[in-house]
């Protein structure tokens, strides 16, 4: 089904975390026109979501892989190399220095975007302190997001609740993709850092993430337009 340029709004990803391509390929006819950007991630990886990523580049929509690349350098590299030909939009990488330089090496003239992810939208201070970490989530990601500034990376992926001091120290058209965000009184899930699609937005985000509050719903088709008229209140 074609997308109408009104009704939807690239900014919107929808994450097809989902457990198999038949159920991706049923959200996406159910979205319809509602939708025109899918994250797909490691759920749907190992059962086809790469050529599934191809299908929809083909069918014209707007495509982030959500690998979330974290090896060698050389071996990022060559990954990204291979990735590219997919003809997705976003890919995401680790948000350590040396991965990061080895995926924009590895992304060269192409036009796909590598995306740092800082800090899992699942973690807070507490768990950041067991895995060893002696700072704040709100440090650590500040910290990684002028890393990934310097490595040369397109953006990074934070939580809603960062974006505003993100865009206060990146270059202009510097993505931030928030993940983590939930509608009003809706269920948090896993996400312990979360906002509003609208105030996501205006926080600084470039674009957002939105999974079950979509793809769980009766009605999924309906619960996408409710986000995207809060995007546009």
């Amino acid at each position: 089904m074609t997308a109408d340029p009104i009704l939807a709004d690239p900014r919107l990803y929808v994450a097809l975390d989902v457990p198999n391509i038949e159920s991706a390929q049923a959200m996406v006819e159910a979205l319809g026109d509602a939708v025109v950007s899918y994250k797909i991630g490691l759920q749907l990886l190992p059962v086809g979501g790469t050529e599934f990523a191809r299908e929809l580049v083909r069918a014209g929509k707007n495509v982030f892989l959500d690998y979330k690349l974290h090896d060698i350098g050389a071996t990022v590299e060559k990954a990204i190399r291979s990735i590219r030909a997919v003809g997705a939009e976003l890919l995401t990488v680790h948000a350590t220095p040396d991965v990061m330089a080895a995926a924009v090496r590895g992304r060269g003239d192409s036009a796909l975007k590598i995306m740092a992810v800082t800090v899992l939208t699942s973690l807070d201070d507490g768990a950041l302190h067991d895995m060893g970490y002696f700072m704040s989530v709100e440090e650590l990601v500040m910290h990684r997001v002028r890393q990934g500034v310097a490595a040369g990376v397109n953006g990074v992926i934070s939580s809603p609740l960062e974006a505003a001091k993100i865009r206060a120290i990146v270059p202009k058209d510097f993505l931030i993709v928030t993940p983590g965000v939930r509608m009003k009184g809706g269920d948090k899930g896993d996400q312990k850092r979360i906002a509003s699609p609208r105030d996501a937005l205006a926080n600084g985000a470039s674009h957002i993430v939105v999974g079950r509050p979509i793809t769980q719903a009766d009605n999924p088709r309906k619960a996408a337009l409710e986000i995207l008229k809060n995007i546009n209140a």
